[in-house]
């Protein structure tokens, strides 16, 4: 029965059917659905990070356009633009004559093995530093740079080698071996432009190829070092000594000096007195000059008894007795 009062048997009741969906909306849903994933995409490719060790080249259709550091950066999707991403902060190893294998290490002859200036064999190993300074130059002038640098340390390292002794090559030679090696590497990478920096060249070990020779190169430089020792042994010595004698030789300095000294104020003693005396005697030349002639006598017969003649004639003498035993008689008495 209806709301409405009526009744309506299963029979005569109306046929519902269900509304199916349509394939027009279920299409537009579709498309939204792609259109909406495609922007997604294409946003995510929008976007790109660079670390704090790298620098990224942006080309825009094959051309380079920008150079970025590290952060989050935009760029074209579709291709339109691309990164490439270069380490620069990053320091890099090239090892010539020898390799790290499985932790052991192994000797790589037709690298190590050159000839001296003096026409001997050694075989010296080298160990190489770089990094990436220009990463355009590094990605576009060149097919493999670091193949180009590693050929041109090999071409130097022998040409300097050739033109060293062996003696220099194995002892005390390798830092001006060092250094010559680097110079002309960085001297020709300026030209080379291929964006590789030369950061350190290093001798890992320098030794001839036989056993024999080996031996006889370690006494040497055993015997160099106990030179060493001996001549900073010597060095150690003087400057214990050396302070010592220096003190000595001031305290004869100031000895002579005070002696010089000593002499002058005698000296000036003796020309006040001599002075002073000549005063006196010009002013009594007589009594001046017997004076003088008692006290010469005094200190030149210091023992002798003085007498003095008052007498003025031969046949009338006063004869005083010495003065000293005057003296011990007044005294006495």
């Amino acid at each position: 029965m209806d709301d409405n009062g009526t009744y309506r048997w299963p029979g005569n009741q109306p046929d519902r059917r269900k509304k199916l969906p349509s394939f027009r909306s279920l299409g537009r849903g579709i498309l939204i659905a792609a259109v909406i994933l495609v922007a997604l995409a294409l946003a995510a490719t929008c976007f790109y990070t660079v670390d704090d060790k790298q620098q990224a080249v942006v080309t825009t259709f094959g051309k380079v356009t920008d150079v970025t550091d590290a952060g989050v950066h935009f760029k074209l999707p579709l291709g339109i633009q691309q990164v490439r991403k270069v380490d620069v902060n990053v320091y890099q190893q090239i090892k010539l004559g020898y390799e790290d294998v499985d932790g052991g290490y192994y000797v790589n002859e037709s690298e190590s093995a050159m000839i001296t200036g003096d026409y001997n064999i050694v075989n010296v190993d080298f160990f190489v530093e770089y990094k990436i300074s220009d990463p355009v130059q590094y990605l576009y002038s060149s097919d493999q740079p670091e193949l180009i640098l590693r050929n041109l340390i090999q071409s130097q390292v022998r040409n300097v080698v050739g033109s060293s002794t062996v003696d220099a090559v194995l002892t005390d030679g390798k830092e001006d071996i060092q250094r010559q090696v680097k110079d002309l590497v960085t001297q020709i990478l300026e030209q080379y432009q291929i964006g590789l920096t030369l950061v350190d060249v290093k001798i890992q070990d320098a030794e001839p190829p036989t056993q024999e020779v080996i031996e006889a190169f370690k006494a040497v430089e055993t015997a160099k070092q106990q030179a060493e020792t001996v001549i900073n042994d010597a060095k150690a010595y003087q400057n214990a000594q050396l302070p010592q004698a220096q003190a000595e030789a001031d305290k004869l300095i100031q000895n002579a000096e005070y002696l010089k000294q000593k002499r002058i104020n005698e000296a000036q003693e003796q020309v006040a007195m001599f002075q002073a005396m000549y005063s006196e005697y010009a002013q009594n030349p007589a009594i001046t000059r017997s004076r003088m002639y008692y006290e010469a006598i005094s200190q030149v017969l210091p023992g002798v008894k003085l007498y003095i003649n008052t007498g003025s004639g031969s046949s009338d003498v006063q004869m005083l007795l010495p003065l000293e035993d005057l003296a011990t008689v007044n005294g006495g008495q």
